[in-house]
């Protein structure tokens, strides 16, 4: 029978999840890729679903234990690096839906990043058909926050229209509030910055705790601080007082500012989603099912949603995490919510289990890096193991200098590739760092190779001044309170006026108790005195755009509409080409981008008709919460595809990888930070980044290093030299050969062809090596050199 209400319900999914984070996958039909899925249950459209295949032929062991594991017991999947993760927690959500009969609307599915989001949908859309994917609350603790924020603002006191303010709008508004204390600061050589205040509030907010908390906490530790005796460490403890006292000052302002522009940041999303599905229970009254990907990373707070989920679920949990990965701590991540889970009332009967097999690395990278973990006493008793052969062994190699080091790292860039004749791109070799500034020295040397590098987390797209402009235009249209997107629209294009006049708007502003914006249209109509410096003369344009903007969104005119009227009646490519002569193209391509991906919710939104969704919001406003809760990975600009060698932090690469792996600067003061608060995360974050080798592995230190100017004598790392020593087989000195039988592995390892004798030969012989490097590389590589000198 015919089923009306389909393509409705189809488009309603298809932007629930772009308000997730996750942008639809195209449909894939299972059989298209030899697929029987789960039950022999009939799809929608078609499509023939059997789960016997998927879960007795390619999953076994332990695997299949946690996908059929009892949903009504809470779960602890345990899952090492490399042990195929997304593909447990795919199939046990396809078991419970194809199995267990839970409606796919009923199971949120909680990830940390929107790449491991869109990469569980394209898995699930293969195992389960493109409808019952759609229907999944399928995101990241803040996406569906968010979600469920906007359907129900009212009853936690919001206005559905919130804005979101992001990182950079809210450090503006701290370092506005921060002024009054400037003085106050000073006299007592205080630095407070504002980067470091919104860290600290936000490390409160993780918590859970409001400014009212922190202010009275504040109180009960400065009363028992007044009745120590004086001293040095009395001091100390006073200026640790009078810092956490203006934060707490100027948190209860950012508070206060956030509310009275209608806005929300990111924290503040959970904050609100947590008193919401804890105070209005019926509004989680939807959730028969929890999983949660990346557990150990999660904070207090997160923990909190989920428990609150889970129990109007019936405790009915999946958690996946690796306590060895656990490397967010500085983001207040707690690893031991892990041990929470069993150790308190919470889930009392939650039962785990390890997944211990590697599909990634080859034997001895794993050898390594447990070598290396395992120096943690503390950390809970779990081995990795693969099917992959041995391999070459990781090299830990010395240089005199960072300049060397740097050189070394472009040559044998280039000789590995040539050694493997062709088969390894560019883009198969990662450099990990353990911070930003230990690239200079070696994108500078990849440079001079003609190697092209890529570094990975660059500008997102939402990120990007041209995207912002026109985003913060919409914004103020859809809410006029939204000081932030004020502040930053009403000189774009210029119009003369400046920071000083800005800041007497809102003052003046404050004090009629009106909106900067209102304030605006009431100075163009004549309705109220001018500013001092006059602003009349300089607004018309501004007021006209807003309010044709306004009348236009009013009427339900969409997205694509609405931004290509926004950029016509200011003029934005003319404003471009005047303020950044330099890349104006590329910006405009990046508004062009803008208009597609507004497109593509337009389109949901016209299918959508009169759903819940549709009514309960506008056009305008969905489109602002899926780009304002967007990402790079969701827009992507093709750079993935581009055949380069990614530089990244060991941070930024967690959950990626690589066939071969440098980590430079594995020296004290490095590997651990200097800087760390938790020696035992910096060791994990080491292994984080060596298993993210699926062939060859290096580590590689420096005799001296320079240093803010300074050259400084630097050692290797305790967390590699107490291995070295204890067993000297688990590290080489030299580079590896890369003779037949490396490749052999390699090859076998990435599932790629041999390659050929001929193409290697031809590969090596095309490789140039600089005089200079000739005899520095073969005392480290041990290996001939192309003319065939040893």
């Amino acid at each position: 029978m015919h089923d009306e209400n389909a393509p409705r319900r189809a488009a309603t999914a298809r932007l629930q999840h772009r308000l997730h984070l996750v942008r639809p996958s195209t449909s894939i039909c299972p059989q298209d890729h030899g697929l029987e899925l789960p039950g022999g249950s009939e799809h929608r459209s078609g499509e023939r679903l059997n789960a016997s295949v998927p879960l007795q032929l390619t999953l076994t062991g332990s695997v299949v234990s946690a996908v059929q594991h009892p949903p009504q017991v809470p779960l602890q999947i345990l899952a090492g690096p490399g042990s195929g993760k997304t593909r447990v927690l795919t199939s046990r959500i396809a078991h419970l839906i194809l199995h267990h009969h839970i409606p796919p609307t009923a199971i949120c599915a909680v990830t940390f990043t929107n790449k491991a989001s869109n990469e569980m949908r394209e898995r699930l859309t293969k195992l389960i058909g493109t409808e019952r994917t759609r229907a999944l609350k399928l995101g990241t603790f803040h996406a569906i926050c968010a979600l469920f924020l906007r359907k129900h603002a009212l009853v936690v006191g919001l206005s559905n229209n919130f804005s979101v303010c992001d990182a950079d709008e809210s450090k503006k508004l701290i370092s506005r509030l921060l002024k009054p204390y400037q003085t106050f600061l000073e006299a007592r050589d205080i630095t407070l910055k504002e980067a470091t205040v919104f860290s600290m509030i936000s490390k409160h907010k993780y918590k859970g705790n409001t400014s009212t908390d922190v202010i009275a906490e504040l109180r009960i530790t400065k009363s028992k601080s007044d009745k120590e005796n004086t001293g040095v460490q009395h001091k100390s403890r006073h200026i640790t007082d009078e810092i956490n006292s203006v934060v707490a000052e100027v948190y209860r302002e950012y508070e206060r500012a956030l509310r009275k522009s209608n806005s929300l940041d990111f924290d503040d999303l959970l904050l609100f989603g947590l008193q919401l599905f804890t105070d209005h229970k019926e509004s989680a009254g939807w959730c028969r099912h929890v999983l949660v990907d990346e557990f150990q990373d999660t904070n207090s707070i997160q923990y909190e949603l989920m428990k609150t989920l889970a129990v109007s679920a019936d405790q009915c949990l999946t958690v996946v995490g690796d306590p060895d990965q656990s490397i967010y701590g500085w983001r207040s991540a707690d690893v031991t919510n892990l041990a929470k889970m069993k150790k308190e009332a919470d889930f009392p009967s939650t039962e785990s289990i390890l997944l211990e097999e590697n599909y990634r690395s080859t034997a001895s990278i794993l050898k390594a890096s447990l070598a290396i973990v395992s120096q943690d006493k503390a950390r809970l008793p779990k081995s990795l193991h693969t099917s992959h052969p041995s391999g070459s062994i990781p090299s830990l190699v010395s240089f005199a200098t960072d300049q060397d080091e740097a050189a070394f790292i472009a040559h044998e860039i280039k000789r590995t590739a040539a050694n493997m004749g062709g088969i390894l791109k560019w883009k198969d070799f990662a450099v990990l760092l353990r911070f930003n500034a230990l690239s200079r020295v070696i994108e500078s040397a990849l440079q001079k190779s003609g190697i092209p590098c890529r570094i990975l987390g660059g500008h997102k797209f939402f990120e990007r001044m041209e995207i912002k402009d026109l985003l913060a235009y919409l914004q103020l249209v859809d809410n006029p309170q939204f000081t932030p997107a004020f502040s930053r629209v009403i000189n774009v294009p210029a119009r003369g006026i400046g920071a000083k006049t800005i800041t007497e708007l809102e003052l003046r502003a404050q004090k009629t108790n009106k909106t900067p914006l209102e304030l605006v249209e009431l100075i163009h109509g004549g309705r109220v005195p001018d500013i001092k410096p006059p602003i009349k003369r300089k607004i018309p344009s501004f007021v006209k755009t807003i309010q044709t903007l306004r009348d236009l969104a009013i009427d339900g005119s969409s997205p694509v509409d609405l931004i290509r009227r926004l950029v016509d009646l200011i003029g934005y490519e003319q404003h471009l080409k005047q303020a950044q002569p330099q890349d104006w193209e590329s910006r405009w391509e990046n508004v062009q981008e803008l208009i597609t991906f507004a497109s593509e919710v337009e389109g949901d939104i016209i299918e959508m008709d009169d759903s819940e969704e549709t009514r309960s919001t506008t056009p305008l406003r969905m489109f602002l919460q899926a780009s304002m809760l967007s990402s790079e990975g969701d827009q992507s600009n093709g750079e993935d595809s581009n055949d380069k060698v990614t530089i990244s932090t060991c941070h930024a690469a967690k959950g990626l990888e690589w066939p071969v792996v440098i980590v430079p600067s594995v020296e004290h003061g490095t590997f651990p930070f200097y800087r760390c608060d938790d020696v035992e995360e910096e060791r994990r974050l080491l292994y984080v980044a060596c298993t993210r080798a699926q062939c060859l592995l290096y580590l590689s230190h420096c005799g001296k290093r320079m240093v803010a100017g300074e050259t400084k004598s630097v050692e290797l790392s305790g967390f590699v030299s107490s291995v070295h020593h204890q067993d000297r087989t688990i590290f080489s000195d030299r580079a590896p050969e890369l003779l037949p039988a490396d490749r052999a592995v390699i090859s076998r390892v990435l599932g790629r062809p041999e390659p050929k004798h001929v193409e290697v030969a031809k590969h090596v012989a095309e490789l140039c090596v600089p005089a200079s490097l000739i005899c520095f590389t073969s005392l480290i590589i041990g290996v001939q050199q192309p003319n065939g000198t040893p």
